[in-house]
């Protein structure tokens, strides 16, 4: 408690010493006079007797007639301590402070000790440590403590001491003065009070604003303002509403029941209502007491006589000059603000009014941006039978969060169907409608029924025509639904993931080609791959495998880990695992507070075709002039093969089908329908016994094929020796116009 610091008194009057010996001392009188001069702004009297059980005083030193009544005017006593005897005297007043007066004090002996303990245990050894010092310095201390009474009560006294040294320059007396402190020590700790309560409502203020600033949305806001803690006056209850064409809406609130505020939700506020007088004249209103209420607004105070609260203050929320909103904070008792309060509250409701109009800005640009989004992207992607579909879009975390990432899902002449995705250049609103423009070209081009290399390149043409100096990447592919085949096409786009029926993935290589909008007179070439039942394709943008301190490689291989994991199975209420995984891919793409890109998803699983067709099967056409197609089936019967567990089959198969279909590509001038299916047969236990492969190639000539010996010199004539020697069975059959060559080779049962 003592905590007033020590400072020097005035040096002592020439003749009296301080340091070294043989000095002549000064008469007693000198020093006790000079000990009375030397306290600052204080005058002390004459010792008084000792009282009762009291400190014995000394007497007969005379002094100034004027310092007596000086120090019993202000209630002042003086005390004298003989620090080589360790007696402590002290006139009537001094006994009365330190409350020794009046009482059986029979256990104070007048040492130091004693009057140590008639102090506060907390003061006691900060006031042995001050006056130790001052004697050891032989100059001054001071300090505030407390004594504590027979009774329990407590008092605050003060005093003010200083060291005389004798001739020696010895410490030898302390004298001084002690006065009531109480009331001096009360103003002390309120101002102590209410310096801690201005620097919790500065601390609150930046706290406060810290917190409104990162409010992102008008929920955000509501949040932060119902549990912001007011130091030094706790609400019971605070609504935050807003103010729009004459209503108000309640964005949030505490401390008060639904019901209560359901009154003024979404209504016309009176005109007579605080709220409505803090509004239109952009200046706080504050009530004290119901009864001030009850009389300043009789006309609305039935409503909120019902709510059981006392005293009120009402926010206006001003930005930009206009009324948005009002804050209603609220206690359940009387209460008449100070000034600091008030202030506090007015500041409180500046920060709110700004941060309300920031969030609500960002909410109705959010509230744009999505509405665009969804213009712009198929509200519904069509159902395929044979196919499953699941799609995805993701909004960058920056911006007005809209891009030009786009995916699209179109239903093809034949029973096929298209896939679409895309990028355009930036993620703004500029972006988001070349976007919109591309995949409306895009799926007009599709729909009409060019192949997919036509399609891309219409399109590039479509977006160079635009003149907006911007490009696109893009995958188109178009999927055969009874024979799984995927003819895709890529400009500057990511390859396609499929991921297979056990849950390995792999990337497959599309030929590529520019950008859209760089090159109109671009060609593209397509690459042409497989799916077997339950097979997925997956496509997706750049935002999903690419990011900041994330590079394309570690992006694949993060998503690829996500595809492994294995598929629930369908759940009660009829959701497709494709959903499911489509969720999973879409969680492990970035927090969208730091996803820098926008990211579309468009998974297709290919189920099968409807008409029970064979379950493996690769089907292929070939066309007259497109001899290099033929060693593209090659690649891919080798692929297939691999993929259906029947891998020492791959270089009989590829040998005798390069017979077959360079037999029909020569001796017609028709395209050629390669086809091969696999087949297993169920041994006596029902499980997978051998599995058989046959292979088809369908042609329109009517001309057969005749198996010949040939010379040594001849070029041809062993093809059907080869079919012969090499197959299971092989044969010839007539289908309308043309042909049929087959052949069949058997793999031995799977351990």
């Amino acid at each position: 408690m003592p905590t007033e610091p020590e400072s020097p008194g005035p040096a002592l009057p020439p003749g009296s010493s301080t340091a070294g010996a043989g000095r002549v001392r000064p008469p007693a009188q000198a020093v006790r006079r000079h000990a009375l001069r030397s306290a600052p702004g204080l005058a002390a009297g004459r010792l008084a007797p000792m009282l009762p059980g009291g400190l014995p005083v000394a007497s007969g030193d005379s002094m100034p007639d004027w310092l007596e009544p000086a120090m019993a005017a202000n209630g002042i006593g003086s005390f004298d301590w003989d620090i080589r005897r360790d007696v402590l005297e002290g006139d009537q007043r001094a006994c009365t402070i330190v409350g020794l007066d009046g009482a059986d004090k029979t256990d104070f002996d007048r040492t130091s000790a004693s009057f140590l303990a008639l102090l506060h245990p907390e003061d006691a050894p900060v006031v042995r440590r001050r006056v130790e010092r001052a004697v050891a310095e032989l100059g001054q201390c001071g300090a505030y403590y407390r004594t504590v009474g027979p009774n329990g009560t407590m008092r605050a006294v003060r005093f003010r001491g200083r060291v005389l040294a004798d001739a020696f320059g010895r410490a030898s007396r302390m004298v001084g003065f002690v006065w009531d402190a109480t009331v001096e020590l009360h103003k002390r700790d309120r101002a102590d009070r209410m310096a801690l309560l201005r620097e919790e409502r500065s601390r609150f203020i930046k706290e406060a604003a810290r917190a409104l600033s990162e409010a992102v949305t008008v929920r955000d806001v509501a949040r932060v303002f119902t549990e912001l803690p007011l130091p030094g006056l706790p609400p019971d209850g605070l609504v935050l509403a807003s103010f729009e064409a004459g209503r108000v809406q309640i964005l949030g609130a505490t401390g008060y029941r639904p019901e209560e505020l359901a009154f003024w939700d979404r209504s016309v506020l009176p005109p007579a209502h605080p709220a409505a007088e803090a509004l239109r004249n952009r200046a706080p209103v504050f009530i004290a007491s119901r009864e001030e209420y009850h009389e300043r607004l009789p006309e609305v105070w039935t409503p909120n006589s019902r709510t059981g609260r006392s005293s009120w203050a009402f926010l206006p929320l001003v930005a930009s000059g206009r009324a948005i909103g009002v804050c209603l904070v609220s206690f359940d008792d009387d209460r008449e603000l100070d000034a600091d309060e008030r202030t506090l509250l007015s500041t409180l409701g500046g920060l709110v009014a700004q941060s309300l109009a920031r969030a609500r800005l960002h909410d109705a640009e959010h509230e744009l941006a999505a509405g665009l989004q969804r213009v712009m992207l198929p509200r519904t992607v069509p159902s395929v039978p044979g196919v499953t579909t699941a799609v995805r879009y993701l909004a960058a975390g920056s911006g007005l969060q809209i891009g030009g990432d786009w995916y699209d899902v179109v239903p093809l002449p034949g029973g096929h169907v298209g896939l679409v995705i895309g990028d355009v250049q930036g993620h703004d609103v500029h972006a988001a409608g070349i976007m919109g423009q591309l995949r409306i070209a895009l799926r007009a081009y599709a729909a009409e029924g060019h192949p997919p290399a036509a399609v891309m390149a219409r399109a590039s043409r479509f977006l160079a025509d635009l003149d907006t100096d911007h490009f696109a990447t893009c995958t188109y592919a178009e999927v055969n639904v009874d024979y799984g085949v995927v003819y895709a096409v890529r400009a500057g786009h990511l390859d396609p993931v499929v991921r297979r029926a056990d849950g390995s993935t792999t990337v497959v290589p599309v030929a590529g080609g520019l950008p859209l909008g760089i090159a109109p007179d671009e060609e593209y070439r397509v690459t042409r791959f497989s799916l077997d039942p339950g097979e997925t394709v997956v496509l997706c943008t750049d935002g999903l495998v690419e990011a900041r301190g994330m590079d394309l490689d570690e992006g694949v291989a993060r998503l690829a880990a996500v595809l492994s994991h294995p598929l629930a199975a369908r759940d009660e209420g009829g959701r497709d695992p494709l959903e499911d995984l489509a969720d999973r891919i879409a969680s492990q793409a970035a927090d969208s507070s730091e996803r820098e890109d926008d990211i579309a998803l468009l998974l297709l699983r290919w189920d099968g075709p409807e008409g029970g067709l064979a379950a493996q099967q690769l089907r292929r056409r070939i066309g007259q002039a497109d001899l290099a197609r033929i060693a593209e089936v090659r690649a891919e019967l080798r692929d297939a093969l691999r993929r259906w567990g029947v891998a020492e089959l791959i270089d009989t198969a590829e040998l005798l089908s390069s017979e077959l279909v360079t037999n029909a590509i020569r001796h017609t001038d028709r395209d050629a329908m390669f086809t091969a299916r696999l087949y297993r047969e169920a041994d006596g236990d029902g499980e997978g016994g051998r599995a058989r492969l046959r292979v088809e190639v369908e042609d329109e000539s009517d001309l057969w094929p005749t198996r010949r010996t040939p010379g040594e010199q001849a070029s041809s004539g062993r093809g059907l020796m080869l079919v012969e020697a090499l197959a299971d069975g092989w044969g010839v059959e007539p289908r309308g116009s043309g042909k049929r060559m087959w052949f069949e080779l058997t793999a031995a049962p799977a351990a």
